[in-house]
């Protein structure tokens, strides 16, 4: 089988397949500052791409075999991209190697001797960006990959020339597998992807194999809290750091207190102070990322300074509790829950900041979850004092369940179901007043409805 670290050098020429999406993106960026000549393809114009066309890369827009030229030597294609995609085809038949994006990170992740990779069902994209933070702060000059945009970098990623790669790293059809962690964090593990995964069982078996991909010097960063990771890891032969809510965890909060949408704390280690945070984002849930991240950091010999310094300047990761704006008074947020344990973080945190009401306007993501997670969400969707539903945003499925959006709202007292964004708005107009919070949540394109709110606000 061939390694992809055999064109991870000056010189050598790929082809991107799908480069607009957040991880393609950011491969395509620091493989360019590699020194490799990078082409791509994609289906829509969209930010990514006219961001990497200032760059100087060539993209073209739809997947045709032509796309693939002759002096291309390698071809990295994202997950959406099936073998009959004609530029797969195309390379196959000139025997140009096809990899796998995760490959391709996980090969790049091998070059630096700190990997820092944040794994778990909820929290991922914010924890890597509290380590990003904080990794700036200590001027690591890391290589980073996020699964959103970060406003520090006004990007999801960062070509940094420092020993250190800080990555998002997913279970889903086990792409962290791929990877060589020195340091592999575990937020959390529910039962997630059940269009992949078998079960919770099959989930966690996932976990393990990802913390086993540690070398002996390595450190496994484990949530003390959720009985899952720590079943998942028990007696694993790797040095193994926990983090939690309690003293019995070796690094753990105490004096916490929330003001507003902001937390300060008191973090401490090996049950000595380790050094004072304030966070500048709601919700106990991120006092706990916010706990995992310093647990990460000092594995690679971070300060406490550093620390709070850095995670005082986090402000929130592109949709993650992030703040749209303002429609008919009341105040617009965005954020990419689309798990019943991600709603509940998030429903929780919003109980603490004093509206009036709670307007939740709720996208599902795939008909698999949520067929397969369905009483679960009916808890979380029972909770605001308004729910409206979007459809379910298929992403990369088929609706062979026969499942919809509607067949919640039914469930639901008082739920509205609206099949497209134009009643979604519509009905938001009459609903939204002074005193409310406004909530668009899920994985897939909803965000678009609030931002079409607040635009034509006067």
């Amino acid at each position: 089988m061939i390694d992809f670290s055999n064109y991870l050098s000056p010189g050598r020429k790929g082809h991107l397949v799908g480069i607009g999406g957040v991880s393609m993106s950011s491969l395509a960026e620091v493989l360019v500052g590699m020194g490799i000549t990078v082409t791509g393809s994609d289906v829509n114009e969209g930010s990514n791409v006219r961001s990497l066309r200032a760059k100087g890369i060539p993209i073209a827009i739809g997947h045709k075999a032509e796309n693939v030229a002759q002096d291309v030597e390698f071809l990295v294609r994202t997950a959406a991209a099936h073998d009959d995609n004609p530029e797969i085809v195309s390379a196959r038949e000139r025997g140009i190697p096809v990899f796998e994006r995760t490959e391709a990170w996980g090969a790049i992740s091998r070059d630096y001797s700190n990997a820092l990779c944040i794994s778990g069902t909820h929290g991922k994209t914010t924890t890597t960006s509290m380590c990003t933070h904080i990794l700036m702060a200590a001027d690591r000059d890391p290589t980073v990959m996020i699964g959103g945009t970060l406003p520090l970098l006004k990007a999801g990623h960062r070509v940094g020339h420092g020993n250190t790669i800080v990555m998002e790293a997913c279970e889903y059809y086990n792409s962290f597998l791929s990877f060589h962690p020195t340091v592999a964090v575990i937020l959390n593990i529910e039962a997630d992807h059940l269009d992949f995964f078998k079960d919770l069982e099959d989930v966690e078996a996932s976990f393990r194999a990802f913390a086993e991909r540690i070398p002996p010097h390595g450190t496994v960063v484990a949530n003390l809290d959720d009985a899952n990771t720590m079943r998942t890891l028990a007696g694993i032969d790797r040095k193994v750091i926990t983090f939690g809510l309690t003293p019995e965890a070796d690094v753990y909060a105490e004096n916490v207190r929330f003001i507003g949408a902001s937390s300060s704390f008191d973090i401490y280690y090996k049950g000595r102070l380790f050094t004072d945070v304030t966070l500048n984002v709601p919700g106990l849930h991120n006092v706990k990322n916010a706990l995992a991240a310093t647990a990460a950091v000092i594995c690679l010999g971070v300060r406490p300074n550093q620390v709070k310094y850095g995670l005082a300047g986090f402000n929130g990761a592109g949709r993650r509790f992030e703040f749209k704006g303002k429609f008919n008074g009341a105040d617009v947020y965005d954020d990419y829950a689309h798990h019943p344990g991600e709603l509940k973080a998030l429903l929780d945190t919003v109980e603490t900041l004093n509206y009036q009401r709670t307007v939740l306007v709720f996208q599902p993501h795939t008909y698999s979850r949520t067929a397969a997670l369905f009483d679960d969400f009916l808890v979380q969707l029972g909770r605001p004092d308004v729910l409206l539903l979007a459809e379910i945003f298929a992403a990369r499925e088929q609706n062979t369940i026969g499942i919809s959006s509607a067949s919640l709202a039914e469930r639901v007292d008082g739920a509205l179901f609206c099949p497209d964004f134009e009643q979604l708005e519509e009905a938001l107009r009459h609903i939204a007043r002074p005193g409310d919070i406004v909530l668009t949540v899920g994985a897939g394109d909803v965000y678009r409805v609030g931002e079409d709110l607040v635009a034509s606000q006067p």
